[in-house]
C-alpha cells in the first residue's frame, strides 16, 4: 500500500508539472482539451514534458523516441531486436525498411513494427542517415504496440513538421530580432523569438547557451527534440528567475566577444 500511495503521489506531482510547463511553453496554443489529453498521457504512461517524453506540434501531442525508451525501461522491457527487410530496401536510392520486435516480458512472442525512410520523407538535416531513421521509426512503432501508446511518435512524421528550404513558407518564416535564423521548425523558432523579445534577452548569448545545452558544435546539428527541450527549459527559467537566467547567459559573453574579435581581425 505505501508503494502504491507513493506512485499515486508521483503521478500527481508529475501531472502538475506537465500542465504548468504546457501553459508556459505553448501559452495560447493549449486548451482545456489539450490539457485533458496531457492528463491522460501522464496518468497512463507517466510521461514527462520536462525531459522531452512528449511534444506538442500543430495542435496535437506526440510521443518521442526518448519517451518510448523511458517507458520501456520503467516497464522492464525484456528486449528489442531490429532487422532489415531486404526485399524492400534500395541502398543506392537511400530507401530502407526495417522491422523491429519488442518483447515486453519474458514469455512474450513479441510485438512487431515496421519503419521506412528515404530522402523524400526525412528532414534535410538527416539526409544520408535514412537507415537509422527507419530503425528509430520501426522501434517506435513496435514500442507503441507493445505498451498501448495510441498517439504517433514525432519521429514517424515525414520531415518532423518542417518545410522545404526553398518553399514560399520557408521564405516567410520570421527571424529573431538580431537576424538569426536557426535550423528548426517555424513553431519552435517563433516561440524562441517570442521568449527573446518578451524577456529582453541577447539573441547571440541565447544561441551560445543553446549550443552548450544541446551538446552540439552548431545548432544545425541539433535535433528538433533537443531544441524543443531547450526552448521549454529557457521559458521555464525565464518565468521563475530571470536574473539567474541572465547570469547564466552572461557566462557565454566571452564566446560572443571571441567571435566578434575574429570578425574584426578578418576585416
Amino acid at each position: 500500500m505505501p508503494a502504491q500511495r507513493n506512485q499515486t503521489l508521483h503521478v500527481f506531482e508529475l501531472l502538475r508539472e506537465n500542465q504548468r510547463l504546457a501553459r508556459i511553453r505553448y501559452s495560447s496554443e493549449v486548451s482545456s482539451t489539450t490539457l485533458e489529453q496531457l492528463r491522460h498521457l501522464t496518468e497512463a504512461f507517466a510521461v514527462s514534458l520536462k525531459v522531452g517524453d512528449v511534444l506538442f506540434l500543430d495542435g496535437r501531442w506526440y510521443v518521442t523516441h526518448t519517451g518510448l525508451l523511458r517507458l520501456a525501461r520503467r516497464k522492464r522491457c525484456r528486449g528489442i531486436s531490429v532487422e532489415a527487410v531486404d526485399a524492400l530496401c534500395e541502398p543506392t536510392a537511400g530507401r530502407y525498411v526495417l522491422k523491429a520486435t519488442v518483447h515486453p516480458y519474458r514469455s512474450s512472442s513479441g510485438f512487431d513494427g515496421y519503419g521506412d525512410a528515404d530522402p523524400s520523407n526525412v528532414a534535410p538535416l538527416v539526409r544520408g542517415a535514412e537507415m537509422r531513421v527507419a530503425e528509430t521509426r520501426a522501434v517506435n512503432r513496435a514500442l507503441r504496440k507493445a505498451y498501448g501508446v495510441g498517439i504517433c511518435s514525432v519521429e514517424e512524421l515525414g520531415a518532423h513538421g518542417t518545410v522545404s528550404e526553398g518553399s514560399a513558407e520557408a521564405r516567410k518564416r520570421p527571424q529573431s530580432s538580431n537576424g538569426n535564423c536557426w535550423a528548426t521548425g517555424p513553431r519552435v523558432r517563433d516561440r524562441l523569438c517570442q521568449l527573446i523579445r518578451q524577456h529582453q534577452l541577447d539573441g547571440e548569448l541565447v544561441k551560445a547557451y543553446a549550443i552548450d545545452f544541446c551538446g552540439v558544435k552548431s545548432l544545425r546539428e541539433a535535433t528538433r527534440a533537443q531544441v524543443e527541450n531547450f526552448v521549454g527549459h529557457l521559458a521555464d527559467w525565464a518565468e521563475r528567475d530571470r536574473n539567474a537566467l541572465l547570469c547564466q547567459l552572461n557566462s557565454f559573453f566571452r564566446v560572443k566577444e571571441g567571435q566578434q574579435q575574429k570578425v574584426d581581425g578578418a576585416a
